[in-house]
């Protein structure tokens, strides 16, 4: 197998949202966006003291794409103006399609806030091609025992969220096909993982070290950027363990504005969304008593 090289280390920079400090290494002044993926940020991992919520985030609007939330650790309860409901906890992975319009929020569970402990995930946003803009909203709530687990060598263990591996299908739905898997990589373990070659793809590493075919090391907190030279890639881990989120998927090739939670292909889209959300046709946010 020809193994990919690099297009981009990008670092996930801290960025502050609020009182909150997150790491966000896509979008950046070089790389925009990796078609299909829009955004990435890493929150936590965090020290959560009992009744503390440091990501409460309060009712707001999407429309256009697909906000995606894994859940490493701690507990998070997420609630829209479609009267979905759920509870996720360390593994699971909500992935929701704003479509044509949601409002949603995300907050600290009920029994997490109670005992408190670490909290750690990521967001990532998923772009959706013209003809899928204005789709129905979505909710997808996938517990963590839900997706196939493969062994591979060296003791790593690869879980399969979106697309497939090893002839084992994830069970998240996507409208464009996308690749989804989470490896955690053993000191001392190499991985040889075949890459569709039409598909963009990256590799974020939440922690750890690893080292590429090229001898070069790589630290935790950065995503690698792949170039479209290769059959797959190849990670060797180099600490006692390194956890990755990889992502591919066939590039969309459309226009992209946006502004704040609206995803669009023109200026005159994302008016429109700003007047459907203040004149109440993304629905209607209850919040439980």
């Amino acid at each position: 197998m020809q193994f990919r090289s690099l297009a981009h280390i990008l670092p996930a920079e801290p960025m502050q949202m609020g009182p909150i400090t997150i790491h966000q290494p896509l979008p950046t002044q070089r790389v925009d966006q990796i078609d299909p993926f829009l955004l990435l940020h890493h929150f936590g991992p965090w020290e959560v003291e009992p009744g503390h919520d440091p990501l409460d985030l309060g009712p707001h609007p999407h429309r256009g794409f697909e906000p995606v939330t894994f859940l490493f650790q701690g507990g998070l309860r997420h609630r829209d103006s479609r009267n979905n409901t759920g509870i996720l906890t360390g593994g699971d992975v909500q992935w929701m399609t704003a479509g044509r319009g949601i409002i949603h929020s995300e907050r600290g569970s009920k029994d997490f806030l109670a005992s408190g402990g670490v909290l750690e995930g990521i967001q990532l946003w998923v772009n959706l091609a013209p003809e899928h803009k204005m789709v129905q909203p979505r909710y997808q709530d996938m517990k963590a025992d839900s997706f196939p687990l493969i062994d591979l060598p060296g003791g790593a263990k690869l879980k399969v969220v979106a697309g497939q591996f090893a002839g084992q299908q994830g069970p998240a739905q996507t409208y464009s096909p996308i690749i989804a898997w989470l490896l955690d990589l053993p000191a001392g373990a190499t991985v040889e993982l075949p890459v569709p070659e039409d598909y963009n793809f990256a590799a974020y590493m939440l922690d750890g070290k690893l080292s590429l075919p090229s001898g070069f090391g790589y630290e935790g907190r950065n995503l690698l950027h792949y170039k479209k030279d290769g059959a797959g890639i190849s990670l060797s881990g180099q600490a006692p363990l390194t956890r990755l989120l990889l992502l591919g998927g066939i590039p969309l090739g459309a226009p992209v504005k946006q502004h704040g939670p609206f995803v669009m292909n023109t200026q005159t889209e994302i008016m429109e969304a700003m007047r459907d959300y203040q004149m109440g046709k993304m629905g209607f946010y209850i919040e439980e008593g």
